[in-house]
């Protein structure tokens, strides 16, 4: 018999019924040589400290750092858990060999590897890796299945990140609930983590900055000429009086023409989905939570219709490339996409680009796409609008880049200088893909205008009428009142860029791929970090942004350490989890770095005078 260990029940199914196994047992289905099993995610656990010395139960800090010499694991204690993992175990027993069938990642990898190793697995072991649960996704992947050894960094990775959080996790914690017991609400621990507190750092660090913000006021004048909002060159007024005596010198003068400059330029289509990316772009549109993102993808995911979600890559690998006529053609058989997938398919040849097929920028999985499977059920409206994100995404980057025009124009009065620019689309392009302006979209909540409410010259996206240079002409100046603005609070999606980027907003697609590497987090694990500040009552939503509370402000205080705080620091440390992963560093070198980080903030943090 071959023992096949999904992650979750439905995933079992699919497999099953791919595998012919039709027979329904007790946590397993059986048939045609195989058994199905699944675990519920994580079946398993680092044990407690209490589980190694019955004296680290207790919390005192003479006892730190809790650093056991060798780690272990441990059933989750809950029945249904244990059952499962008894069946397994005696499935293991029974087995020819093993195909490990979870999700495909670093996550997934670590969940199976405990399992097998709590159910004693001295088979062989052999490793389904797929994309996507679509039959021929499945067929081809257990045509294809990789060795064990091959999963072997992949795990070390996984099981380097376990522990590492564990021993800053557990350690972290511990010091400051017991150094701080006054700052411990209702019992509840001081909570401190790898890369949960630098993001609350990052959260926090933001609102001291808006709170503290002072703004600046100044004038500047602008003009109305033929439609056309002009803003003055020089600097701004620092006095309104200033402003309005200037203005008086204007208003009877003809405004003249003097500069102009036309570029021809291209939009090029927005690179596809990974899963920050789609995250980004949920919030952005829908205001939907990270977390409630990663739920609905990984539904789709199920459901056959996304490929795999949990991705770090916008690109595509180039044996894919004769996959994607037919993904067009399924396409073209949902209603909504139809007048979009037409044009592709008549052109005879899709482009191929680089900005989409790049093996170079592939490690084991692609950019988030649809499959091309028709949805046979209806989807929830949640569901359907991350569905269409990621097929107007794909759509689009098949389409050529948009052409455009834009227009700079100067002009004076009286030799005071005013420089207008606008921006024409002469080509759509990929923008056809998309409803008008929803590409447009900020991932900004809107901020009041600047100045008067009322104002007889209003900024807005400008279409330029034709200029010639020398023209004169009537123009409508007015003072405009301009105060400075503090930064914005963080909304998840600038949040999830941030992690992304190792505390960088930036929006520069080809900047931000070189950051990723550096990036804190994991994209799988990115919105669990968020809720979970939010749990643990250190965060709050107010509207689409996150604000930190008295509580999160008060630990990040506490916390005199840089390095539990620093962006930039996990971020190396999450450089280092990536090489691991490709076999490039030594789990055990990241580890022994990590324990002597612990000592030492242990050890200053001990030393340090207490204060409230």
């Amino acid at each position: 018999m071959i023992l096949c260990i999904a992650e979750k029940p439905s995933v079992a199914r699919d497999l099953a019924k791919q595998l012919k196994a039709f027979s329904m047992k007790e946590g397993y289905i059986e048939g045609n040589g195989y058994a199905v099993t699944w675990t519920f995610g994580h079946l398993c656990m680092l044990k407690d400290p209490e589980d190694y010395h019955s004296w680290w139960k207790q919390w005192d800090n003479r006892m730190l750092p809790i650093i056991p010499k060798r780690f272990g694991i441990k059933p989750i204690p809950q029945k249904s858990y244990e059952r499962q993992l008894d069946i397994i175990t005696e499935l293991v027993a029974k087995a020819e060999y093993v195909i490990n069938c979870g999700d495909a990642g670093q996550e997934g990898e670590l969940i199976q590897q405990w399992v097998l190793q709590l159910a004693k697995c001295k088979v062989p072991i052999k490793r389904l890796w797929v994309s996507s649960l679509t039959e021929e996704a499945l067929a081809e992947g257990f045509q294809n299945l990789r060795t064990n050894e091959e999963m072997q960094p992949l795990y070390h990775a996984g099981l380097a990140r376990a522990i590492g959080d564990w021993i800053l996790g557990i350690n972290a914690t511990r010091l400051y609930t017991t150094r701080y017991r006054s700052y411990a609400a209702s019992r509840q621990p001081l909570s401190v983590g790898r890369v949960q507190t630098p993001t609350l750092a990052l959260i926090v660090d933001r609102q001291k900055e808006i709170e503290n913000f002072v703004p600046q006021t100044t004038y500047e004048i602008r003009t109305l000429y033929r439609q056309v909002v002009f803003r003055q060159i020089d600097e701004a007024f620092p006095t309104e009086a200033e402003a309005q005596h200037k203005l008086q010198l204007l208003e009877e003068k003809p405004f003249e023409v003097t500069k102009l400059e036309v570029k021809q330029g291209r939009e090029y289509p927005q690179r596809l989905f990974d899963l920050t990316a789609l995250q980004v772009e949920a919030n952005k549109r829908f205001k939907f939570s990270a977390g409630d993102t990663l739920n609905t993808i990984q539904s789709l995911y199920e459901k056959k219709l996304t490929t795999y979600p949990r991705v770090d890559t916008n690109y595509l690998p180039e044996d894919l490339w004769p996959k994607i006529p037919s993904i067009l053609q399924n396409l073209q058989k949902i209603a909504e996409y139809t007048l979009f997938v037409e044009p592709l398919l008549s052109k005879g040849k899709l482009s191929k680009t680089k900005r989409v097929f790049d093996n170079k920028k592939i490690t084991d999985h692609h950019a988030i796409i649809p499959t091309g499977v028709v949805p046979t059920s209806t989807l929830s409206p949640q569901e359907q609008k991350i569905y269409d994100l990621v097929v107007r995404r794909f759509l689009a980057a098949f389409y050529p880049e948009a052409k455009i025009s834009t227009t700079s124009v100067e002009g004076q009065v009286d030799s005071f200088g005013f420089k207008a620019t606008g921006k024409q689309v002469l080509s759509e392009g990929w923008r056809v893909v998309y409803q008008p302006n929803e590409e447009e979209d900020t991932d900004e909540p809107a901020t009041p205008k600047e100045g008067k409410e009322s104002s007889k010259v209003e900024e807005k996206e400008q279409i330029m009428p034709n200029f010639t240079k020398g023209e004169q002409g009537p123009h409508l100046p007015e003072v405009k009142k301009k105060t400075s603005q503090p930064p914005k609070y963080y909304t998840e999606a600038t949040l999830l860029r941030t992690m992304e980027t190792a505390g960088k907003l930036v929006e520069d697609e080809a900047l931000r791929d070189g950051l990723k590497q550096n990036g804190i987090g994991r994209p799988s694990t990115r919105a669990a970090i968020i809720e979970t500040l939010l749990k643990r009552g250190y965060t709050q939503k107010q509207g689409n942004s996150l604000r930190a509370t008295e509580r999160g402000i008060a630990l990040i205080d506490l916390i005199k350490d840089t390095t539990l705080k620093s962006v930039e620091l996990t971020g190396a440390w999450e450089c280092k989890l990536r090489a691991i992963e490709r076999g490039e560093y030594s789990p055990s070198l990241f580890l022994n770095e990590l324990k002597q980080q612990i000592h030492l903030i242990v050890n200053e943090e001990m030393q340090s005078p207490y204060s409230k």
